[in-house]
């Protein structure tokens, strides 16, 4: 089996050596890793490695998002996983393909970070959204926070963020601009609500 390669993009040394150590130990997990403890470099490093994922802190690309990241170094097939340390409003992780917590067990970060990429392709078919899968949508392209959608809808966050996984799995949609034409053309919101929204993307 080919290794799945990752790259993990983190400052801080012991968060990288901790996660780059969990996904060596993972059982039956085939991974090339590369650590990227210079977020300066990582254009670069993305560049010349091509990792098929691609781990890191939000905080630390700033305004740069994981599509114009892909854009920027040709990695068009990469997954962009969100390294989440801290509290991060919706609109920037629903770019991400995935969202890993510092708290996520071994397995969960298994799941999140092996298994997809050992799933076949989708095709073309776009799986319809659940009711709640909609209402999640009009909340992020509200501007609204995991925390905000979870008091709104009396779920927790880590259901919000399952809910919000689903949902790029299902619309293949990665960036927050996408997701909120998705929004307006399926009529889920009306552009007089998002009007601040958009401005901000």
């Amino acid at each position: 089996m080919k290794a799945l390669k990752l790259a993990v993009a983190e400052p801080s040394a012991i968060l990288r050596y901790g996660i780059v150590a969990l996904l060596r130990r993972m059982p039956a997990a085939n991974v090339d890793i590369l650590e990227i403890g210079d977020i300066s470099q990582l254009a670069a490093q993305l560049s010349r490695h091509r990792p098929d994922v691609l781990i890191v802190n939000p905080a630390s690309l700033g305004l740069c998002t994981p599509p114009q990241l892909r854009a920027q170094t040709g990695c068009e097939g990469m997954r962009c996983v969100a390294l989440q340390l801290a509290m991060t409003d919706a609109v920037t992780l629903g770019a991400y393909d995935e969202v890993l917590s510092i708290y996520d067990s071994e397995d969960c970060v298994r799941r999140k970070i092996v298994q997809p990429a050992d799933e076949a392709p989708r095709g073309e078919r776009q799986e319809p959204l659940s009711v709640r899968e909609r209402e999640i949508v009009v909340c992020i392209v509200k501007g609204m926070s995991n925390k905000q959608i979870a008091d709104t809808l009396c779920i927790s966050t880590h259901t919000v963020i399952t809910h919000r996984r689903n949902i790029v799995a299902k619309l293949q949609i990665h960036s927050p601009a996408g997701l909120t034409i998705y929004a307006i053309v399926n009529k889920l919101v009306d552009l007089s609500e998002i009007r601040d929204t958009i401005t901000e993307i």
